[in-house]
């Protein structure tokens, strides 16, 4: 999508502190960390969010979530918090399916 911001980071039109890259997912650096780590992980097709996942795309949300423990592992995270948001109301910003990855101390609360 042309004008999607993470797909223009997928493309490498505009740079981003990768983490994590496979032929389905990128993981990157949040430029606004909202925590001491804090990681996006997005998969490389355009999916708009959870809501929107048609039938065949359901094996890629598996693949994409399953590349969740590897980022774990690969920043030695030793718990975190996983959030997606799904929809304008739900608090979607960026029209493009991730998960933030939060971790370290002091995490906010709900």
């Amino acid at each position: 999508m042309s004008d999607c911001i993470f797909c223009k980071i997928i493309d490498g039109d505009i740079p981003c502190n990768k983490v994590y890259e496979d032929e389905y997912v990128l993981a990157f650096h949040d430029i606004s960390p909202k925590a001491e780590t804090h990681i996006l992980l997005i998969p490389k097709q355009h999916i708009v969010n959870l809501m929107s996942i048609e039938e065949q795309q359901w094996d890629l949300v598996t693949t994409v979530l399953r590349s969740i423990n590897k980022v774990v592992a690969q920043e030695n995270l030793e718990g975190y918090r996983l959030i997606t948001n799904n929809g304008e109301k739900g608090g979607q910003e960026v029209f493009h399916m991730h998960w933030h990855i939060l971790a370290g101390k002091d995490l906010p609360g709900f």
